[in-house]
């Protein structure tokens, strides 16, 4: 039997092995490619195009590409004036002659290069808009495609008619949703970093919600570096 290693000798072997690891490490991580490019798209369930929600969710993907202007593109999508129709069964095909604009989304959204989708919708008394929760329902064709959307990050914003119109509780119900595809959901991080981005629609503008604006900003930064992560 050979007999134990001296401390000296032990150290010796230790500090050669640690030395082999980090030089293995070393040629691993130079062989391997340059990080690629990721995708954040914003989907914009207002029934009316180019207003306040698209505004304000163009300042969440601004702000989420700043973070890292060579590996982030974005995307908004606006769902206002499509056809995206509720489905009568879970699974079952809709009627013949019912025109459907869901599928060319839902293959965007699947794309393995999206890493982060920011649902925004205003508020209707208190709640998301019906085109919002026709568009979640729909979603649900991703968990019976072994959940596409797992893992990916996921961020909300809402638009309200006033200060305190009911943004959280809208946020939360997207968030909720979004929660059964195994997404991973973030808020709108620091210095705020509560539950998402919660604008104020002044006279259809939010350009003068400084607060509204920051915590935009906010969602998409954090979304961004969440998706890099």
């Amino acid at each position: 039997m050979n007999p134990m290693p001296s401390r000296r000798r032990f150290l010796a072997l230790a500090s050669a092995g640690a030395a082999a690891t980090a030089a293995i490490r070393g040629l691993e991580a130079h062989g391997q490619d340059e990080p690629g490019k990721i995708k954040i798209v914003g989907v914009a369930c207002s029934p009316r195009k180019g207003m306040t929600t698209a505004m304000s969710l163009q300042v969440c993907l601004d702000a989420a590409k700043e973070v890292a202007p060579e590996r982030i593109e974005t995307e908004l999508i606006e769902l206002a004036g499509l056809s995206i129709p509720w489905e009568p069964s879970v699974g079952m095909p809709l009627p013949s002659g019912v025109a459907d604009d869901f599928p060319p989304i839902a293959e965007k959204l699947a794309d393995p290069a999206v890493q982060g989708i920011i649902v925004g919708s205003p508020v209707y008394f208190a709640g998301m808009t019906a085109l919002c929760k026709a568009f979640l329902d729909r979603c649900g064709v991703f968990r019976r495609q072994d959940f596409a959307l797992s893992g990916k990050v996921a961020g909300a914003l809402a638009v309200g008619g006033a200060r305190s119109g009911g943004q959280e509780l809208t946020i939360q119900s997207i968030q909720t949703a979004l929660m059964c595809q195994e997404m991973l959901i973030v808020g709108e991080g620091r210095p705020t970093s509560h539950f998402g981005a919660r604008l104020w629609n002044q006279n259809d503008d939010v350009s003068k919600d400084e607060f509204g604006i920051a915590t935009a900003k906010s969602l998409g930064r954090h979304v961004a570096q969440v998706a890099l992560s």
